[in-house]
């Protein structure tokens, strides 16, 4: 099952977001690497950032390619 192209702006913020999140709750919870509720703390800081960083980086992205437009010239 395929996501119609529509979409793409959401599918895109939804797998950025959730990596950039894992990457940030990996690098949060490495004090605790080696406790045995290691995944724990670390998928509980995950779902709280990425619960938190999805509408922002919906919100932010549209913003940041007209911004990032204005910077940069074509190469034609």
């Amino acid at each position: 099952m395929k996501i119609p192209a529509r979409y793409e702006h959401f599918v895109f913020g939804v797998v950025q977001s959730g990596l950039t999140c894992s990457v940030a709750a990996a690098i949060a919870t490495t004090p605790h690497a080696f406790d045995i509720a290691f995944a724990g703390r670390w998928l509980s800081a995950w779902a709280l950032s990425w619960v938190l960083m999805l509408p922002v980086v919906l919100l932010a992205a549209p913003v940041i390619r007209g911004v990032v437009r204005r910077m940069t010239v074509t190469d034609e």
